[in-house]
């Protein structure tokens, strides 16, 4: 099953690293060019390990998705229920770690697979795939890193974390 990853080295603590990336709404489009549109299923209000969500992507692709693991500020993982009829998987995880010696900047590593069809095609499929999402991942992930800088994405990623507001 093929796999791309991107990483980057963020000016924030892990804490506001992970809640950055789990910003909703006006906040979220702020920094994640991959979304169009996205909101939670079965009237859940925020993410968590089992959530649902539906997401169109900036071309239109529709995709919907289920949380499958979420530790805050750790890591987060999902996996495609439906999707485009030519991912027969797709999946991934985020996760966030302290770089040692500056408690005040984050490595956020994001990785994805998936797996194409039709099954003869999947070859090829795959190929191209890994090129065109390596290329989405590393335009998401940049994005990212910007929203970890965006005075507006911090504040609601501050606001979103358990007790008092991380500094």
């Amino acid at each position: 099953m093929p796999v791309v990853e991107s990483r980057c080295v963020v000016p924030v603590p892990v804490d506001v690293a992970f809640a950055v990336s789990q910003t909703t709404g006006e906040a979220r489009l702020r920094w994640d060019p991959f979304i169009r549109h996205q909101r939670f299923l079965d009237g859940a209000t925020r993410p968590a390990k089992g959530v649902r969500t539906w997401t169109v992507q900036r071309f239109g692709f529709r995709m919907e998705s289920e949380y499958v693991s979420f530790a805050p500020p750790t890591n987060v993982g999902f996996a495609m229920t439906k999707g485009s009829w030519f991912f027969a998987r797709m999946g991934g995880g985020w996760r966030f770690k302290g770089v040692e010696g500056d408690p005040g900047s984050t490595v956020a590593t994001w990785r994805y697979n998936f797996s194409c069809r039709p099954r003869w095609l999947a070859p090829l499929a795959e190929r191209i795939g890994v090129v065109v999402l390596q290329r989405d991942i590393d335009r998401r992930i940049r994005g990212y890193a910007r929203g970890c800088s965006d005075p507006v994405v911090l504040a609601a990623a501050r606001e979103a974390l358990p007790g008092p507001a991380t500094a």
